[in-house]
């Protein structure tokens, strides 16, 4: 009595759960133009009405081999949209880099992190004669982080408006700070 009640609880909950089926996602963080290898990939199960033109873990062999056409953070679903040739940065956008020391930004950043670009008073500056250029900040995406502890700057790529760059670019050099903001990855 025991056994079909199982099997006909295990059925229910199956149909309650939905189709599944075993798609790809990045097993860590990629920065764009990386060739996809084993390790890259992993597979979860997901419903069959959510699975959004994801590719099937059994298609594995097909993305082996191909470029990110974006820099994504660990656990995105690997699509066929953003597999190929580089589109960063996109239409009306760009990619400026800072060049930060430590404290400057937080430790382990990485690429599709959300971050809020301030723009701190020179040294020596007082409060009442920093203009008001000074407390700017701008929004933007992490694409990419060079360097580490043993080079003195990490260099950190941000993809912003168009216009947002060019401010930003623009900006003295050792006066900006890097706060990680909600929305934290794309």
């Amino acid at each position: 009595m025991l056994v079909p009640a199982c099997a006909v609880g295990g059925a229910l909950l199956a149909t309650e759960l939905g189709e599944r089926e075993n798609v790809l996602v990045l097993a860590r963080p990629v920065e764009v133009g990386h060739v996809l290898a084993v390790q890259d990939l992993r597979q979860i199960a997901l419903a069959a009405d959510v699975q959004a033109g994801s590719i099937a873990a059994s298609a594995a062999p097909t993305v082996l081999g191909q470029p990110l056409a974006f820099s994504l953070p660990e656990g995105s679903l690997v699509t066929r949209s953003v597999l190929g040739a580089s589109q960063v940065p996109e239409q009306g956008k760009s990619i400026a880099a800072v060049g930060l020391k430590p404290g400057q930004f937080p430790s382990g950043l990485s690429p599709g992190t959300t971050v809020a670009v301030l723009l701190a008073p020179g040294q020596g500056s007082s409060p009442a004669a920093v203009p008001e250029a000074a407390t700017k900040s701008w929004t933007a995406v992490v694409v990419a982080v060079s360097g580490g502890q043993s080079e003195p700057l990490t260099v950190v790529s941000l993809q912003m408006s168009e216009s947002d760059g060019r401010e930003l670019s623009s900006a003295p050099a050792g006066q900006l700070n890097l706060l990680v903001i909600a929305g934290g990855n794309r």
